[in-house]
């Protein structure tokens, strides 16, 4: 029960670290086999384990695929997504001088310049540099909603599978 327990907030905390661009679905997987390995989570199988692995190997091939689609989906050339992608992983190191969730927007913040950026330096129209880095911003927000969904069902797994 107390196991069941650690894992529940240990998956929690993954998931936070996930909505502010950390690799919190790993490192609760991280956790899990560790405590596998350790003989603590007797009931967790390797098996429920690996289920969660390709689930989260899932989830970020699923957060770059939608982070592309968006940013394309208005025009937007395939430099504009890698623009999204790039300037969000930037923007979330660096972050905006907001307590808590400064990172998380700078994420956003990052995708949508820079797509705007990388889609102006391809086509210098401004009208559609702003459409696609609008569409970015969507896709990053659906990409994360997408990514969070999958880390429940990942943490549903591993810990229903500890807890039998």
């Amino acid at each position: 029960m107390i196991l069941t327990l650690f894992l529940a907030l240990a998956a929690l905390a993954g998931l936070v670290l996930t909505v502010f661009g950390l690799p919190g679905l790993w490192l609760f997987l991280l956790l899990a086999a560790g405590l596998k390995a350790a003989g603590v989570a007797t009931g967790l199988t390797w098996g429920a384990w690996l289920v969660g692995i390709a689930l989260a190997f899932a989830a970020e091939l699923v957060e770059w695929v939608v982070s592309l689609r968006y940013t394309t989906r208005l025009g937007g050339s395939r430099r504009a997504g890698w623009g999204a992608i790039a300037g969000g992983l930037l923007g979330a190191v660096v972050g905006l001088p907001v307590p808590v969730i400064g990172s998380v927007l700078g994420s956003f913040l990052g995708s949508f310049l820079g797509a705007l950026a990388a889609e102006y330096s391809a086509t210098r129209d401004t009208d559609l540099a702003g459409r696609v880095a609008w569409g970015a911003l969507i896709g990053r927000t659906v990409a994360t909603a997408i990514k969070i969904m999958l880390g429940v069902v990942i943490a549903a797994v591993v810990i229903s599978s500890a807890w039998g």
